[in-house]
């Protein structure tokens, strides 16, 4: 078997994914024309590297899409990631026309074929063994790649808000071509880190995105009980589909209800005007098999986070953006920028209404400008001793049991510690009674993954109000829970931003070498996660 994929938390065995099909559900030819569609992608870099100017948006945003395209549950459609590879022989063409390339060419910018078997021929040539014979060398490149996919996810967000970085772009194109470049270790750790500060542009870039066209988001009550009406389930994580989709239904008597990673848009204004955003139902991504089954209407999966679709829900769920399932209908953009939901909202009318699985409600919108305007009364808290830890538990959550960890953190930390969080691994806990600390809630919700950059503009900010010199003298500790490229990106934010002590888990990255991991641990102070009470007892005595 050609596949070698070790890009999420979930690699088989702890290594990699090598068999006909991975952890992930995604089959072996699907994710090895993943590995040739970066392969080409590196080709058009090449050559707008050459150019003598900075890249064309045009080619850098064909760039982001397809890499975020690649993202674990993103894209399960073999046929729709041949049309990219397709596309992209296209577009590297155009921009080899355009470069001043001359001499040796590397063989990423000159292969050509079009047809399906030639492809996946070569795709079982250029996976990620492919990068170094060195392991080291290997790893740190994957390290830089699988960063840059969630910076490309970031920035795709932005694009479609109208937000673009021209440093972003161009490097999204070095971070592209260095695969192909005899870097030393050096040089590539010197690139881990010039990630982790483009990191920290892009998701500075589209909190700005969010916020100009939404509004701030503000501390709301999300209800988790459902009402009579036909529903639309929104899952994934895009706001741009979620105020189309609540435009396109109001009036119709069809309900819309966000599921996972969708949960935050219920704190901002813009959506709060909508009295058909019914609440939140079901739980995190992975729970979705169970959560579309009783919610009876059609879902709408917006980004990645999907999974193997059963048969039970099959006729009624749709794709769109980068998301992508074979056999399942794909809502595109036309020609102006739009997306056209009338199947689903004729669909819903034919559906019961969904099935009541919980009751109740959580609260959010605890993100940075919301936590500004409470600082003092969170300031107040600390030097009174009643607030005497933070906790950041953000990131991702996953189906292992290992995840239970998270949980039993959440419910074991003394009553006067804070958690910090964004990203579906709230899930663990965010539905727990944890009480409060003079009216602050003990879970401070910032929301989605996206979102995690309200984390460390809060933690900056904390250092300013405290008079401090470095953020790592704050009251604060990082316990991250990872699965996919966007948690890499976000975890190179941190360490850029000069966070140490990370824990980070259920396990370390499979592509991260011994070697490099050394290198981690001795700079940044990574440490693995062990168990919820030793690392209790570490957290609070500051280690």
């Amino acid at each position: 078997m050609s596949m070698f994929c070790y890009q999420c938390q979930e690699a088989g065995g702890g290594k990699a994914c090598q068999a006909a099909r991975g952890v992930c559900g995604k089959d072996e030819r699907t994710s090895d024309l993943m590995d040739l569609l970066i392969y080409v992608l590196r080709g058009m870099a090449y050559y707008a590297s050459q150019a003598g100017q900075p890249v064309d948006q045009r080619y850098a945003v064909f760039m982001q899409e397809a890499l975020f395209a690649t993202i674990t549950n993103a894209n399960f459609d073999e046929e729709r990631i041949a049309r990219m590879i397709r596309q992209a022989l296209v577009l590297r063409e155009e921009l080899k026309g355009k470069s001043q390339a001359d001499g040796p060419v590397p063989d990423c910018a000159v292969w050509n074929a079009r047809d399906l078997d030639q492809m996946i021929a070569k795709s079982a040539q250029v996976s990620p063994l492919s990068y170094s014979e060195d392991e080291d060398l290997r790893s740190l490149k994957s390290l830089v790649l699988y960063g840059l996919k969630g910076i490309a996810a970031y920035a795709d967000h932005a694009h479609v808000l109208g937000r673009h970085d021209q440093a972003i772009s161009d490097f999204t194109v070095k971070a592209l071509c260095a695969i192909d470049q005899d870097l030393d270790a050096q040089a590539l750790t010197a690139l881990v880190l010039e990630a982790g500060d483009v990191a920290v542009q892009t998701m500075a870039l589209l909190d700005q995105a969010h916020t100009e066209t939404y509004g701030h988001p503000q501390v709301t009550h999300v209800n988790l009980g459902v009402r009579a009406n036909p529903g639309i389930l929104i899952s994934g994580h895009d706001l741009h589909d979620m105020k189309a989709l609540l435009e396109q239904t109001q009036g119709t008597g069809v309900d819309v209800y966000t599921h996972s990673e969708m949960l935050p848009a219920h704190y901002y204004p813009a959506f709060q005007k909508y009295d058909h955003l019914v609440g939140n139902y079901g739980g995190a991504w992975w729970q979705q098999n169970t959560d579309f089954e009783s919610f009876h209407g059609p879902i709408l999966m917006t980004t990645n986070c999907i999974i193997p679709i059963k048969d039970s829900y099959k006729n009624r769920i749709f794709t769109t953006g980068q998301a992508g399932y074979p056999g399942v209908p794909h809502i595109p953009t036309d020609a102006n920028g739009q997306k056209d939901f009338s199947e689903l909202i004729a669909l819903a009318r034919t559906c019961p209404p969904p099935q009541e699985i919980e009751t109740g409600e959580i609260v959010g919108g605890f993100a940075h400008h919301q936590v500004m305007a409470l600082a003092d009364k969170v300031v107040g808290a600390v030097k009174a001793g009643k607030i005497k830890r933070f906790v950041v538990m953000a990131g991702c959550d996953g189906r292992f049991s290992s995840r239970d960890y998270f949980t039993q953190v959440a419910q074991e930390l003394p009553a006067d510690t804070v958690i910090l969080t964004a990203g579906c691994a709230k899930y663990r806990y965010n539905k727990l009674a944890l009480g409060d600390i003079d009216g602050i809630p003990r879970v401070l919700d910032a929301g989605q993954c996206n979102d995690s950059y309200s984390l460390a503009v809060i933690a900056l900010k904390l250092k300013e109000v405290f008079g401090l010199q470095d953020i790592n003298q704050l009251p604060l500790s990082f316990d991250i829970a990872w699965y996919e490229q966007k948690a890499v990106c976000v975890l190179l934010a941190l360490l850029s931003l000069g966070v140490k002590g990370i824990r980070l888990g259920p396990t370390l990255p499979a592509f991260v070498s011994p070697g490099v991991a050394k290198v981690l641990v001795e700079a940044f102070d990574i440490k693995p996660i062990t168990n919820a009470q030793d690392d209790i007892a570490a957290m609070m005595a500051g280690c």
